[in-house]
């Protein structure tokens, strides 16, 4: 129905396409004219002449006109026949529905383990055999297809030649025909049971041949029948004939229907780029979306309604045009009252065979709400059409985003039809039912979480401080690099920089504007896509600004291009998104629901039977009126940032310049660029360059300014993180982030996660606002000690970085030096190591630089990590330079905010901890351990005393700042009145056993494997690495004994070490090339051993080192080789491989094929490698390799997630680095215990059976088009393989609580 229609009371006004195109005395495209006079008005006749119809004459010429007009109807009537033709179902089938079976909605193909079924034996090979039963049934649908759908052409009666036009209808209707009845043919000729579903949309498709696209033109109706009535049809043998004639009618087009489905291999993974509403999202409906928004932002609405109109008026184009690009649009021309505009929208959105949104009727209620005599019966006419629709009051206003006063306006529109209208109270929110967290959430006891130290006002003004900077979007802060005393020079050549930079400044904003107003160009091309409404949407100098601040981070020896591109861009969105929701008027929104979210937090509030996220949804719902804590940020494609941030970075490099004697100003100035485009070779391709003039590198460095620049969104918190209540809304005040970090430019895993049951996200988001809540502080002494020796040159063995001047240097070449091949060989390879060195020395330098900078800047104050996780459910902090998951000297320098008593067993800990950091007992057991520490308590006092001029025992450590961290932590306690009672602020540390193969171990039940990786009780822990080098050691014993003459050489070489790398990463899918590479590279490593046998010698220990694990982990092989040969057959139907944790988070692997896409700028044409673009095919070789390692990732996500929830629970401190948990020393007793207990309760799942149900359910729908071809083999051996039943072994899981040195 027509929205057109809600505002006229016209009831004769055709409605049906069918009707339009009867009218004999007018055409289509004329009655689209007079539908849209305001449209029409803005084009001439001509343009329509020149994009729709080729027979329209340029002029009157009398006889040729009326010929041409005869020839325009039959062109119609020929379109008619066509369209009747396909749409069968107006005839007679409201009364039939018939589903396509191999529809299945994602919700549905991730149901719970109990109501996944494996496809049945008989059904699965009855789908496969060819049987020609059907044959007859065939002929009797092809003649009623015929008999339904005939209507007798009525073509008027001329003297003019057939066109041509009709010959290509005739023939186009020929060739489709009986191309549907060859589809039906095959898939009649397998017996395929007839594919049922709730909807039946039939298309006109236009197939081609194998390996070649299919498209579909127009989607011409839907159907529909009841349950009872589709019961009736296929039960009742005695139905009525007609009910029966229409049911193989049905049947043909549902069959056909299948075609469109099956063609493209690779359709499925091209869903995973669609969203609930089926609104499609790939780049060029990104790019659209993205350019319609930014203009709506700089309410430049002219333009956007072009853009939309010139891609809605050619078919082809109207294909990249979304749902939700329309509805941006009617939201704009709310605001300014024009209902007609709108009502002209819903039209084209019937026109491009879309369903409106609940956000197109609110954009319409909205610009009612606005109008100040809007008629009452339009209103209840737009709300019935609504409801029409399958929407209703309700779900507008729980599912919408609101902005500003556009929640007012709608209610004031509804409120003018219905005086008593209310919001219906939310109901509660549904409780995750998942069974490892089932009790988690019943809340059967009373229970109290733990609370920040903090009071209600400190936490205030620490919001307060946060939200200014992110508003302020930058901060500045000092560096800790020392300077010499400041003298006259170094005066001079900041003063001299200073004013090079107004320069700068001024010439890059007037050429900023001058290409600003370039783009803008003539309005009456205002349709053509370009880069000026990204450039309006911040001020003019905060584009300079941010190109400024890029150029002292570029490295002396230049960066590429593509990086400083992805950066000016990335900080051009970022800025964007936060003026955004300031425009929006959700500052005040935020900061009155976080004022409440407060009393949650701070000690001085006694509420706290609310879970972070549970109490902001809370909040929320009763603060429901105003605009939406959500908002719409839609990510701007991979491309368009490259491609704003490339022609910034042309400005800079056409307009920054420098005066050539900078050095000398008595002299002429001339000036050169700053920034040079180059060209060089990166793994043999070349790669576009900037590099800075080397006066400005020399400048910077005698300047040696000491302010470093930060985006706020890089820094630490300093105030608790707003907690995740949706993959929308969390981690920061205004700066956007991302739940689920990606590779650049990839959607689907955002859309994958907005299509969950919101309640199944609930374990994930919890654990994450836990994560974040941990509140931190600087270990100053350690701070001090650190920076004191990174500005005395630095310490390689301890891990500080060298300055640049401390690089080797760059011996002298001399090209027409009379010098031999093989030294000039020599020289050039020398000088290549000089610069790569050179090139990590100032990488690792400004690394270092960074995080110490931070840390010295929040040394004084309490700061929070807010957390995200990448596709495979791992956790990270979000700030990227200063974290607890960095380095030995990052972890070093940070303590627990909040400090706990040690406790009876609180000491005993740290000194575990101190020698596990130093790995001098590794094989030891705890008592032994301790029994260490206090033989070398004299080390550990001298070293907290005197940590450079004492014994320095703690620089031989394996993670040296750490363990001198600890030793001042010991020496406080022991030296306290009662170390007992002594107040620890100090992180201890319990890691996993090479927590893969755990894992693993667990799933396969292996006992053997399971003893080697600590899961068995045991006296001392167990080193699987030792275990496999011993095994692979009596392999070796074996093959020499029978004359092996390789295994004779590595007598005495086999040993831990050789063989450590390659068991660690077999679990994470590393391959025998890839293991041999590491065993290569190992013997190399032993001086005494034979060089010329390093080859066979690594090829053969690989071999063992395989059979070695393939014997201690029996099940583990074969689990691995599952998933692995499952992924290669998955990714061969033409799917990305998905699966659900069994915390309930959904994950689709991102590997497809590269594709290139070239993006044309002035400096250069960069070749943009996508791999992660789910319309390609998937990456075969990538999606089998990645399976098992990401699967296992997943696992121990989950595993550490548990443990989060239950600590939180507990009122135990926790946070993590993957597989390593931390929290105080007075807790680990009770870490210890959540942790094996959810471990056990984890693999106590059915995890493989229910990955096995899920698969099967998942992938059993992608059946070849061809069945004669190597993909039904393929097809019939995925089935077969995902439905197997692994073997498993008889360890049993509950030993692991046992276990002391499972986590240790």
């Amino acid at each position: 129905m027509s929205f057109l229609r809600l505002f006229s009371s016209q009831s004769s006004r055709p409605s049906t396409l069918r009707e339009l195109l009867l009218l004999s005395s007018v055409c289509h495209r004329c009655l689209q004219l007079k539908r849209y006079p305001a449209r029409s008005s803005e084009l001439s006749w001509g343009f329509f002449r020149r994009n729709y119809s080729s027979i329209i004459p340029k002029k009157d010429v009398g006889k040729d006109q009326t010929c041409e007009k005869a020839r325009l109807l039959q062109v119609l009537e020929a379109r008619i026949q066509q369209l009747q033709a396909d749409n069968i179902t107006e005839v007679k089938c409201t009364e039939v529905q018939f589903v396509n079976r191999l529809n299945v909605t994602h919700d549905e193909s991730r149901n719970d383990a109990n109501n996944l079924t494996f496809l049945p034996d008989q059904e699965f090979n009855k789908s496969l055999n060819v049987n020609t039963d059907t044959l007859v049934k065939e002929k009797v649908a092809r003649e009623q297809m015929g008999k339904t759908c005939h209507i007798k052409p009525v073509i008027p009666k001329t003297t003019s030649t057939p066109s041509k036009w009709i010959e290509k209808l005739n023939k186009e209707k020929h060739n489709k025909t009986r191309r549907q009845l060859n589809v039906v043919k095959k898939m009649k000729e397998s017996k395929e049971p007839l594919p049922l579903s709730s909807t039946t949309c039939v298309t006109d498709a236009k197939t081609t041949a194998k390996g070649r696209k299919s498209t579909s033109k127009d989607n011409i109706v839907k159907a529909s029948m009841t349950h009872r009535a589709r019961h009736s049809v296929l039960n009742n043998p005695e139905a009525k004939p007609n009910a029966l004639n229409d049911f193989s009618v049905e049947a043909v087009l549902a069959e056909v229907e299948n075609l469109d489905q099956q063609l493209n291999n690779w359709e499925p993974s091209a869903k995973l780029l669609e969203d609930e509403e089926g609104n499609k999202y790939g780049d060029a409906q990104r790019n659209i979306l993205s350019y319609v928004e930014a203009c709506a932002f700089i309410n430049d609405l002219d333009r956007a309604h072009q853009c939309v109109m010139f891609h809605h008026r050619n078919l082809t184009r109207r294909k990249q045009l979304n749902i939700k690009i329309y509805s941006v649009l009617m939201h704009l021309w709310a605001k300014k009252g024009s209902l007609s505009q709108i009502g002209n929208l819903f039209d084209l959105v019937e026109e491009a065979g879309l369903k409106p949104n609940l956000g197109c009727y609110v954009a319409a209620l909205e610009c009612m709400g606005r109008m100040e005599n809007c008629s009452p019966s339009v209103i209840e006419r737009c709300l019935q059409q609504l409801k029409e629709d399958g929407f209703t009051i309700q779900d507008m206003f729980k599912n919408c985003v609101f902005q500003k006063d556009e929640r007012e306006m709608v209610l004031k529109a509804i409120c003018a039809v219905d005086p008593e209208f209310q919001l219906q109270p939310e109901p509660e929110g549904e409780i995750c039912q998942l069974p490892l967290i089932k009790h988690f959430y019943s809340k059967a006891e009373p229970i109290k979480y733990p609370k920040l130290h903090l009071c209600v006002e400190e936490l205030k003004e620490r919001f307060d401080r946060q939200l200014s900077r992110e508003q302020a979007d930058t901060i500045s802060i000092n560096s800790v690099e020392a300077t010499n005393p400041i003298t006259e020079k170094m005066k001079k050549v900041r003063n001299r920089l200073a004013g090079l930079r107004a320069k700068w400044e001024k010439s890059l904003l007037q050429a900023f504007r001058e290409c600003k107003f370039h783009l803008a160009g003539d309005r009456s091309c205002s349709w053509k896509m370009n880069l000026y409404p990204y450039l309006c949407l911040l001020d003019d100098k905060e584009y300079v600004d941010i190109m400024v601040q890029c150029i002292p981070n570029i490295p002396p020896n230049g960066e590429a291009l593509l990086t400083i591109a992805r950066e000016l861009g990335n900080r051009v969105y970022n800025k964007y998104s936060i003026r955004k929701k300031i425009k929006n008027e959700m500052v005040d929104k935020i900061k009155e629901i976080y004022y409440a979210y407060i009393e949650l937090l701070a000690k001085d509030a006694e509420l706290n039977n609310f879970l972070p996220r549970e109490y902001v949804m809370k909040l929320e719902k009763e603060m429901n009126l105003g605009l939406s804590l959500l908002s719409e940020d839609s990510p701007w494609p991979h491309f368009l940032i490259v491609h704003l941030g490339t022609h910034l970075v042309d400005i800079m490099v056409r307009e920054i310049k420098i005066p050539i004697n900078t050095q000398s100003p008595s002299h002429e100035k001339k000036f050169i660029p700053v920034l040079y485009h180059m060209y060089s070779f990166r793994s043999n391709k070349q790669i576009g360059f900037i590099k800075p003039h080397p006066i400005l590198t020399e400048l910077l460095s005698e300047a040696a300014e000491t302010t470093l620049i930060f985006d706020s969104c890089v820094m630490p918190m300093v105030c608790a993180p707003v907690p995740w209540t949706s993959p929308r809304f969390g981690a920061y005040v205004l700066a956007p982030t991302k739940l689920m970090r990606c590779m650049e430019g990839a959607l689907q895993h955002q859309l994958l996660l907005e299509k969950c049951k919101s309640s199944d996200l609930h374990p994930v988001l919890d654990s994450l606002n836990q994560l974040g809540n941990c509140a931190w502080k600087v270990n100053k002494p350690m701070l001090d000690l650190i920076i004191s020796i990174f500005n005395d040159k630095g310490n390689e063995k301890l891990e500080i970085p060298p300055p640049l001047s401390e690089a080797p240097h760059m011996p002298k070449y001399d090209p027409k030096a009379d010098i031999s091949p093989a030294a000039k060989s020599v020289l050039k390879k020398k000088i290549a190591w000089v610069k790569k060195r050179a090139a990590e020395m100032h990488s690792l330098r400004m690394d270092a630089l960074y995080k110490l900078s931070i840390a010295n800047h929040v040394r004084d104050d309490i700061f929070w990590f807010p957390h995200n996780m990448d596709f495979r459910g791992r956790t990270y902090p979000c700030p990227p330079y200063f974290n607890h998951l960095g380095s030995d000297v990052t972890r070093a320098v940070l303590l627990f905010a909040e400090g706990k008593p040690l406790g009876e067993h609180g000491l005993n800990w740290l000194k575990v901890h101190l020698v596990n950091l130093t790995g001098f007992k590794k094989k030891c057991s705890l008592k032994e351990r301790i029994d260490y520490a206090d033989e070398v308590m004299d080390n550990i006092l001298d070293s907290a005393d005197n940590p450079l001029t004492g014994r320095k025992w703690w620089m031989n450590a394996d993670e040296p700042w750490q363990t001198l961290a600890c030793c001042e932590e010991i020496a406080h306690a022991i030296r306290s009145p009662d170390p007992t009672k002594y107040i620890s602020y100090f992180p201890v540390h319990q890691d996993g056993s090479c927590n893969g193969l755990q894992h693993y171990a667990a799933l396969g039940r292996d006992v053997i494997g399971a003893t080697s990786v600590n899961l068995m009780p045991c006296d001392v822990p167990q080193d699987v690495y030792s275990g496999v080098a011993q095994q692979v050691e009596e392999f070796r014993k074996r093959d020499a004994e029978k004359g092996v003459k390789i295994a004779q050489i590595l007598e005495g070489f086999i040993n831990r070490k050789v063989v450590k790398q390659t068991v660690m990463t077999v679990v994470y899918g590393v391959t025998r090339f890839g293991g041999r590479l590491q065993i290569e590279k190992r013997l190399k490593e032993v001086e005494d051993f034979p060089k010329d046998h390093v080859w066979d010698a690594s090829h053969y220990l690989v071999q063992q080192v395989f059979s070695s694990l393939t014997e201690m982990f029996t099940g583990t092989r074969e689990i691995q080789d599952w998933l692995t040969q499952s992924a290669r057959l998955i990714s061969k139907s033409g799917s990305s491989v998905e699966w659900v944790t069994p915390l309930g988070l959904p994950i689709v692997q991102p590997y497809h094929r590269t594709r290139t896409t070239l993006l044309r700028s002035n400096l250069q044409n960069l070749n943009l490698q996508i791999s992660h673009d789910a319309t390609q095919r998937p990456d075969t070789v990538k999606q089998k390799n990645a399976f098992p390692p990401n699967f296992i990732h997943s696992l121990d996500s989950t595993h550490m997630m548990l443990t989060a929830l239950y600590c939180y629970s507990a009122g135990v401190t926790f946070v993590s680095v993957h597989d390593c948990f931390w929290t105080h020393a007075f807790t680990v007793d009770v870490m210890n215990k959540v942790c094996r207990e959810q471990f056990v309760a984890l693999h106590s799942q059915p995890i493989l059976q229910n990955l096995s149900k899920f698969l099967v359910n998942k992938y059993r729908y992608n059946i070849p088009v061809d069945r004669k071809s190597k993909k039904l083999q393929d097809y019939q051996r995925m089935m077969e393989l995902l439905s197997k039943e692994l073997k498993t072994g008889e360890f049993d899981l509950e030993k692991v609580k046992e276990s002391t040195y499972f986590f240790s």
